[in-house]
């Protein structure tokens, strides 16, 4: 098995820079490229060698990394001419740590076979947090083999990695995660709204039920932001609304229809139409008229 040394990075946003910083302090040669420079200058300040463009960052690279923003993105900066599939070398990896469609996942897996290139699905969750203290969990599909070798990379990265099966096989269990997150919170916000109607004390029902077995990371570590009034983003609602999307349309493909991840979709849509998708996923208590 080949010694990995050199990484693209490509997308360097909040989980992004977190990430590649990482991977920077780890040994690997890091070259970086992200749509608006700005976002990639510590980074560059650092020793990352910048790219121009997406396909300049896949060229002679041992692995490619990508974690943007929509499905259409991820498209585009792998199958379009110029783009990364066509750029990167024979044998180069290619890890799509964007939550995605499986779709295109697919898509993606089978364009890089037809060029001698590895590619896999790598969403992760932990959000911002566990990007900079590299405890995100990453989902992995694709090759097993495959799998194995970019293990050093996963490990420089996350704590939990689990090869969930083939190609699409990571944005599948991903969007399972965002379902179970996307119910977790509405219980939660819907819980503070009977309690602010029947007159309860809001914090004294959160000291009640917090610890108990209601507990747990949307309460404690989402909701409790926006009760404390803070709304910046660990992880967008937009892209939340995005991944639930997905959900959604895989679902329709698959003859099911999920009631409940309907419903937080809608919820999350009319908070974005408000002009709050910039915001954390706690923005979703603007929704119950919970915080303004």
């Amino acid at each position: 098995m080949r010694e990995l040394k050199k990484i693209g990075f490509i997308g360097t946003g909040i989980m992004g820079a977190a990430m590649a910083g990482h991977l920077m302090d780890a040994g690997f040669e890091v070259s970086v490229y992200n749509r608006t420079k700005s976002k990639a200058e510590k980074l560059i300040e650092r020793g990352a060698r910048w790219c121009e463009t997406a396909g300049e960052c896949a060229k002679n690279q041992d692995v490619v990394i990508t974690i943007v923003g929509y499905p259409k993105d991820v498209e585009q900066i792998y199958l379009s001419e110029g783009g990364i599939v066509e750029s990167a070398a024979a044998d180069t990896y290619l890890i799509d740590m964007t939550t995605s469609s499986p779709v295109v996942a697919e898509k993606i897996y089978n364009a890089a076979k037809n060029k001698n290139l590895h590619a896999v699905d790598a969403p992760v969750t932990g959000g911002d947090v566990g990007a900079k203290n590299a405890t995100l969990t990453i989902l992995v599909g694709g090759d097993e083999e495959d799998f194995n070798a970019l293990k050093p990379v996963f490990e420089v990265l996350g704590k939990n990695i689990v090869y969930e099966g083939a190609e699409g096989a990571g944005q599948k269990t991903k969007i399972a995660n965002q379902i179970a997150i996307a119910g977790t919170l509405a219980g939660v916000c819907e819980a503070f709204s009977y309690a602010k109607m029947s007159g309860l004390d809001i914090e004294k029902v959160y000291a009640a039920i917090s610890s108990g077995a209601a507990s747990s990371f949307q309460m404690s570590g989402v909701a409790r932001k926006g009760l404390d009034g803070d709304f910046n983003p660990g992880f967008m609602l937009k892209h939340l609304a995005k991944d639930l999307s997905i959900g959604v349309e895989t679902a329709t493909a698959y003859g099911k229809t999920l009631p409940i991840l309907s419903m937080v979709l809608h919820e999350l849509r009319k908070i974005e139409d408000d002009g709050k998708g910039s915001e954390g996923t706690q923005a979703l208590l603007k929704y119950y008229d919970i915080c303004k």
